[in-house]
């Protein structure tokens, strides 16, 4: 494959299909892919990056079997449990890192959805947070119903996360306490709701490059704008920690891919990054344009001030709506 020509046909508007993906993905070796998903990215995103954070604003407990979740109440991971955080904790930590330089922020819960008492606390803080904090608010709250969407985005949410995790075909070898369609169904009720939607998911959980991509497809034809890509942590106690960890190139290949597949969406590197040996500086050059900045859920990650200062090395700007 010309992976030149193909780059040119996608910067004048050009779609590839599965197949083309396909052949990227068996034909072509990271580093060439990298240097033209970097071109697709300049093309359509320019020099802009998005950079975000995130709190665990409820920890454990969580009913759902996601293999690789150290939250989960099936596996005896020693993970941290406590009920939603006090308002004040979020509301400072969102400022925080608001004047630190991040323009974006989530409430992440643990749990299959929130309880209505639930649901009215952390809607309370989003207003609140909309009121004293000027940065743009994301949510993530598992499989909410279209009506909690909708307090949501009344509250002052705009972006939802859901994550599809990996493909269609996939997805009961990882989980099968709620289905894909679920997540599809809760996808499409958020941008019903008014909501953009963040959704991505995890490489490294035993799935094929050929599973990669058909969620790649998957998320194009949902419409996603932001796609974060998680690369396995491996957590001890739960039924993925034997896995191995996947080699750089393969990660840099996987998202050069993305960004065939997904060319003007924020391409968004996510929990895993601290493992790197760069801590994502080669994928920054390699089609990335997003990333979740801090601490992810339940393990360590890369502080803000070290991710702006490489971002802004690389040659980005550091956008709000990147």
């Amino acid at each position: 494959m010309n992976i030149k020509a193909l780059t040119e046909k996608i910067k004048s508007g050009y779609e590839i299909s599965r197949e083309e993906a396909l052949e990227l993905a068996y034909t072509s070796n990271a580093e060439a892919l990298a240097v033209y998903a970097d071109k697709i990215r300049e093309h359509f995103c320019g020099m802009d990056f998005n950079l975000c954070t995130i709190i665990n604003g409820k920890s454990g407990r969580c009913s759902e079997n996601c293999a690789y979740c150290a939250q989960s109440v099936w596996f005896n991971t020693c993970v941290e449990e406590y009920p939603l955080l006090p308002e004040e904790i979020v509301v400072e930590s969102a400022s925080s890192n608001y004047r630190q330089g991040v323009h974006r922020f989530s409430i992440v819960t643990s749990g299959k959805q929130l309880e209505d008492e639930e649901l009215d606390a952390v809607c309370h803080i989003y207003r609140k947070l909309a009121k004293t904090t000027p940065i743009g608010l994301c949510a993530s709250h598992g499989l909410l119903s279209y009506e909690a969407l909708l307090k949501l985005r009344k509250s002052g949410v705009t972006r939802y996360h859901n994550n599809l995790e990996t493909s269609e075909d996939f997805f009961a070898k990882i989980c099968t306490t709620h289905t894909y369609s679920d997540k599809k169904a809760v996808i499409r009720d958020a941008q019903r709701a008014g909501l953009e939607v963040c959704s991505g998911g995890i490489i490294g959980l035993g799935e094929s490059m050929e599973d990669r991509i058909d969620m790649a497809f998957t998320l194009k034809q949902l419409g996603v704008r932001s796609v974060p890509l998680n690369v396995l942590n491996p957590i001890p106690g739960t039924p993925l920690e034997g896995n191995g960890r996947l080699a750089y190139d393969e990660i840099i290949h996987t998202a050069a891919i993305f960004r065939f597949v997904l060319p003007n969406v924020q391409l968004r590197l996510a929990g895993g990054r601290a493992l790197f040996p760069d801590k994502g500086k080669r994928l920054m050059k390699g089609g990335v344009n997003a990333a979740i900045s801090g601490d992810m859920l339940t393990t360590a990650g890369i502080a803000t001030n070290e991710d702006i200062a490489m971002i802004k090395a690389i040659g980005f700007e550091v956008k709000a709506n990147a």
